[in-house]
């Protein structure tokens, strides 16, 4: 004979009351369980067919049961229907349309409706959990919370937050440190985001930021906002760097950071496995926070190209080891500090370089303008660099040259726009040559030069072109530097870092844009103006080859 469960009013509430305590959660979402539990096993009982409900009353534990069911002339659905006579012996009054209630007798849950139950009321119990876990984290991106490692699995770092599970993925770890089950630590939270089998919370020992809330938590001035850390960079368990500010002047912000005798300092580097951090004052001028940030390393000079968003820098010779660092593990630090590109050179390797310039633009004044190498050599020396500058710059800039006059500054315009018109032209015949259609030189922006080396990549169409995605016609190449740590990472990141078709001639990713756009522009006209019997004749083919 099979077993049955008859749970009295007080069990009921009982069962409620316990696990609402137990999982921390409303003990309304216990309570509607426990009424869908008991409607499944009803439904079970007296038919799937029927619309049955259950209600447990929260304060007296009573159970009531019944089916609804709407009042119709015709009866075509008898789970569901009733007509007007045997309504009005459930509700007196009833009409047709309405939805009335037909009480059920309670029942008793056999062995199977039992475990069915329970399944459902677990089910409900741990999806409630799940939700109180997410909205509980949700929030707290960004914090540094503790937690008892639970486990460690395949390299990720399961850990115990108490009333949720969190994972320190393996690069998010710190190198070389070792961690067993049952160690506290102390991590970042990264993110929270929900997933099917509960909150996934992600944390970091790794990140940037666990170094600033670490400082946060030992250097009182920053948690109170007198000192703020406006950059931080870090190669963990090895060497980090962090740009701070003070916003009282009586303050030292390196001083404070570091503390007496190192203590506040020493006790983030505990906690990041020896870490060695160097603490820089920020600067908003970029070249003073670039000579900062490279410290220990003495810097000569900075040379910062705006329209590359790159920063040469000047070491004395002996000093170049020294600002490029163990596997370039300085410069690195710096360029991710300031987040510009920084590439670092000798004096002599400056000198070199700037001589190299001064010899090219030389030659090309004397040759473009057919001036001599003096006058052409003082035009460099004065800063002009291209024929554009010469021909559209303010005459007087140019007369007020050592030994020139407005009349020669009108002369050697005249003379730049008259090259500048030659190579229009000898470019537009090249370009012609090659086969690039005329409607590309229609597009916006695109010169006869740009024309040019677009033709000589195969791109001789409007649609040749508007096939291409905007880093393809405009990413600058990453030039390899110094401080690569190895020649497989130069290949790797040339491989990832492939220049675009016109990437030489310097196109904002606006101009980019705008390019490819223009190009596929006529797509869209073909298709406003194509007849409909064409369009659907084309989709018809497509599905055709499609199958």
């Amino acid at each position: 004979m099979a077993n049955t469960i008859a749970a009295n009013k007080a069990e009921l509430l009982a069962i409620a009351n316990a696990v609402a305590a137990e999982k921390m959660i409303d003990k309304a979402i216990v309570i509607e369980a426990l009424e869908e539990a008991i409607q499944r096993a009803a439904r079970a009982r007296y038919g799937a067919e029927n619309d049955i409900r259950a209600k447990l009353d929260t304060q007296t534990g009573d159970l009531r049961l019944w089916r609804v069911v709407e009042v119709v002339e015709d009866v075509e659905d008898y789970f569901k229907q009733v007509d007007l006579k045997q309504a009005d012996k459930l509700q007196k009054g009833a009409v047709v349309g309405d939805f009335i209630v037909d009480p059920l007798p309670a029942v008793d849950l056999g062995r199977i409706d039992a475990q069915s139950a329970k399944q459902v009321i677990f089910q409900k119990v741990r999806d409630a959990e799940r939700e109180r876990q997410f909205e509980e984290f949700k929030d707290r991106t960004g914090e540094i919370i503790t937690g008892v490692v639970k486990s460690v699995e395949f390299g990720h770092v399961v850990v115990d937050l108490g009333r949720a599970e969190g994972v320190i993925r393996r690069d998010q770890q710190i190198p070389r440190e070792v961690v067993r089950g049952g160690d506290r630590v102390r991590a970042l939270i990264m993110k929270v985001q929900r997933e099917n089998r509960g909150p996934q919370i992600l944390l970091s020992r790794a990140h940037p930021d666990f170094m600033k809330k670490l400082f946060a938590q030992e250097v009182p001035e920053i948690y109170d906002g007198v000192i703020e850390i406006k950059a931080a960079a870090r190669d963990p368990g090895s060497r980090a760097k962090i740009g701070v500010i003070s916003h009282d002047s009586s303050i030292d912000p390196v001083g404070a950071c570091v503390g007496m005798k190192g203590s506040r300092v020493q006790a983030v580097v505990q906690e990041m496995q020896g870490e060695k951090i160097d603490i820089i004052p920020w600067s908003e001028d970029t070249a003073t926070f670039i000579v900062n940030a490279l410290q220990p390393a003495t810097v000569s000079r900075v040379v910062i190209d705006e329209e590359e968003g790159r920063i040469e820098v000047v070491v004395p010779d002996d000093q170049l080891s020294l600002a490029i660092g163990r596997r370039g593990q300085n410069v690195r630090l710096a360029s991710q500090l300031t987040g510009r590109g920084i590439d670092i050179m000798t004096e002599a390797e400056s000198s070199e370089k700037r001589q190299k310039e001064f010899v090219e633009r030389s030659e090309m004044f004397q040759q473009e303008l057919d001036v001599d190498e003096t006058l052409a050599q003082l035009l460099v020396a004065e800063g002009f660099s291209e024929l554009e500058e010469v021909a559209y710059v303010d005459p007087s800039e140019i007369a007020a040259i050592e030994g020139f006059d407005e009349g020669l500054a009108e002369e050697l315009q005249s003379r730049a726009q008259e090259a500048l018109d030659r190579r229009e032209e000898a470019n537009r015949t090249e370009r012609r040559e090659l086969g690039v259609e005329d409607a590309l030189a229609e597009l916006p922006i695109l010169t006869e030069a740009m024309l040019v080396v677009l033709g000589k990549a195969g791109i001789k169409t409007l649609d040749d072109l508007a096939d291409l995605a905007t880093d393809e016609l405009i990413q600058k190449a990453r030039e390899p530097r110094r401080n690569e740590r190895s020649d497989r990472e130069m290949r790797r990141n040339r491989t990832e870092d492939k220049a675009g078709v016109l990437a030489v001639f310097g196109l904002s990713e606006e101009q980019g844009n705008e390019i490819i756009m223009a190009a596929r522009a006529h797509w869209f006209e073909d298709e406003d103006s194509a007849p409909a019997s064409d369009i659907i004749e084309e989709d018809a083919v497509a599905a055709d080859d499609s199958q």
